[in-house]
């Protein structure tokens, strides 16, 4: 087989989510990694005023393409933006367009979806399903088509305590499920949902789940193929470590955290906070695509799923979350009471997962990485076993304060004195308390007082003890 450069090669690519979290790293990755690609059109809408071209000449001036711009001055050359909305007929594009790129595309990314867990089902439904099947029919025009990669969830069946690398059948008929809610009311389906999603704890599991089973249903000979990350976090390594750009997930957690909002956290201690890193899913994203897209005399027989886990591979658990260096991110308070809603929300939705714990079968990511050169393995890295939990979570907690917050770094060594401080005053504070407690409240009878006299004297002895070691020394 041909590594994974040589068959980004010449290929045109389209994309679906460009402007997401996931999408600009997976653009910037493709681009960097893969310098022979030919082009990379990517489906955007207008917004907020803005075309589409505007849009992508704001997101390729941010941060995240530096080190692109740096490589490559010309880079930008090669990305073709393509106005179009994923909720409308057609995707919104003339027949002229959808010919055009009927004549050209060899590889698409469908990484298009909302990610608002509580969604109303019909919103929910129109961005994540139906989106899907439109991406689905424009790509059965193509006529160069090597494969197509849809970006799911690992959590789209999260009511299963195992989940394997195959698509599960849903319980309801999402054909029906599309045409009752063409008709219902948006009362009458608000009043349902509970019903539908059944023991899924939101919209947005419970839709990726649909849009995975009409992938198969509906895919006919076309090459397709479906990667699920769980809670995808800052980058690991690339393109440099710690980028994010978003308050979703573990994010607000560690912001709420810093800045003192949260204080405490509905969480399992031993449940598996399976973060991975954005990288860690782009590099599998990208090498699914190759996979699947350069096997044209031996193409698998079913859509091959890939569960982007860290949790049976490099488990790393919420009770750890305390020990994260929160000294990154604490005041200035200057802005926060513009986000507190922002991570309020962040923080509820992300309950659910902080309480489970999933088994995962990941058979094909390791089959995945089993075929790669040991070059492909150095550029396209997501093997997890290498990622060192303490390092990476301390890069992710500086990225939330560069990144997300724009704070400048230059104010840590002040913030972690003052944490130290007010650690001290806390345990003084809660000494103090106890002994105020056990004075008043216990300490009324014989036992108790002796009990009490005793404890001093030890601590008298110890503290004599290692006073005097450290005169002899």
């Amino acid at each position: 087989m041909m590594n994974i450069r040589e068959y980004y090669a010449g290929k045109n690519v389209l994309m679906t989510g460009a402007t997401g979290f996931m999408g600009k790293v997976l653009l910037e990755k493709l681009l960097r990694s893969c310098p022979g690609v030919n082009a990379v059109y990517v489906m955007v809408r207008s917004k907020a005023g803005q075309d589409s071209q505007a849009r992508v000449t704001e997101m390729i001036s941010s941060k995240l393409f530096d080190r692109l711009q740096d490589e490559q001055p010309c880079f930008a050359e090669k990305i073709i933006p393509v106005n179009s909305d994923l909720t409308k007929p057609e995707l919104d594009l003339s027949k002229e367009k959808q010919s055009a790129l009927a004549e050209t595309i060899h590889v698409v990314f469908h990484c298009a979806a909302t990610i608002r867990f509580n969604e109303p089902l019909k919103d929910a439904m129109q961005l994540n399903v139906l989106a899907t099947r439109k991406m689905l029919a424009l790509a059965h025009k193509m006529k160069h088509l090597e494969i197509f990669i849809h970006v799911s969830t690992a959590y789209a069946n999260c009511d299963r305590e195992l989940i394997e690398e195959v698509v599960y059948p849903p319980p309801v008929d999402y054909v029906k499920l599309i045409d009752a809610l063409d008709w219902m009311d948006d009362e009458l389906v608000s009043a349902l949902t509970p019903k539908l999603i059944g023991q899924r704890p939101n919209t947005y599991t419970y839709t990726k789940a649909l849009a995975e089973y009409l992938l198969q249903q509906e895919a006919g000979d076309l090459n397709v193929a479906i990667v699920r990350p769980s809670i995808v976090g800052a980058s690991w390594k690339e393109p440099f470590p710690g980028w994010i750009d978003n308050f979703n997930g573990p994010s607000g957690i560690f912001i709420a955290a810093g800045k003192g909002i949260l204080r405490t956290m509905r969480a399992s201690n031993d449940a598996v906070a399976d973060l991975v890193p954005v990288d860690v899913v782009i590099n599998a994203t990208l090498a699914a695509a190759w996979y699947s897209g350069s096997r044209k005399s031996s193409r698998p027989k079913s859509i091959l799923v890939y569960n982007c886990t860290t949790g049976g591979i490099n488990p790393f658990h919420w009770g750890q979350v305390a020990l994260l260096p929160y000294s990154l991110t604490l005041p200035p308070h200057v802005r926060m009471m513009k986000t507190i809603s922002r991570l309020h929300k962040a923080m509820m939705v992300l309950e659910y997962f902080t309480s489970h714990s999933w088994l995962w079968n990941t058979d094909n990511v390791t089959m995945l990485m089993a075929h790669m050169s040991p070059e492909d393995k150095k550029v396209f890295n997501f093997d997890v076993r290498q990622l060192h939990w303490a390092e990476y979570m301390e890069s992710y907690c500086m990225g939330t304060k560069k990144y997300v917050l724009n704070e400048e770094l230059s104010g840590l060594p002040a913030a972690r004195k003052h944490l130290n401080k007010l650690r001290n005053i806390r345990y003084a504070f809660n000494t103090v308390l106890v002994v105020l407690i056990w004075r008043v409240f216990i300490a009324r009878s014989q036992m108790a007082r002796n009990i009490w006299y005793f404890v001093v004297s030890l601590c008298f002895k110890f503290l004599s003890y290692f006073r005097a070691s450290s005169t002899m020394r």
